[in-house]
């Protein structure tokens, strides 16, 4: 997939208000407000910007969080992680390979095997009902 640039004004136009304030500024949603949180439904996640695949249904899990986490990204090469130290914390930021777009963080306190938990806002997502990647 070819990697995608845009101006501010085109995400503007392209994207919710929401979106664009967590896609293109790295803001946070409000924890337990995400649309997609409790989704247990058969499916992909993508990215909102721009439809890369981003996570399966089968490594989403209830972390307690208040948002979307995953074990792991249905392709690695589909994200980039970035060291995060930004609000005097230490983090890993997870934004999308194609655009560029923030979409949360990894934490190592995860299940399973990997012990990751991939923490990503719903507005940077968008559920792909029965499709996996």
């Amino acid at each position: 997939m070819e990697d995608i640039k845009k101006t501010d004004e085109q995400w503007r136009r392209e994207l919710t208000p929401e979106q664009f304030e967590v896609l293109r500024r790295g803001a946070t949603e409000r924890p337990f407000t995400g649309a997609l949180l409790h989704n247990k439904a058969d499916g992909s996640y993508a990215c909102a910007a721009c439809g890369n695949a981003l996570f399966n249904s089968d490594t989403k899990f209830d972390s307690g969080s208040g948002w979307p986490s995953f074990t792991e990204p249905a392709n690695a090469a589909n994200v980039t992680l970035l060291e995060d130290r930004s609000h005097g914390m230490h983090r890993v930021e997870v934004r999308c390979k194609r655009c560029g777009s923030h979409l949360g963080h990894i934490f190592d306190d995860g299940p399973g095997p990997t012990g990751q938990r991939y923490c990503i806002n719903s507005a940077a997502l968008d559920f792909k009902p029965g499709a996996k990647t």
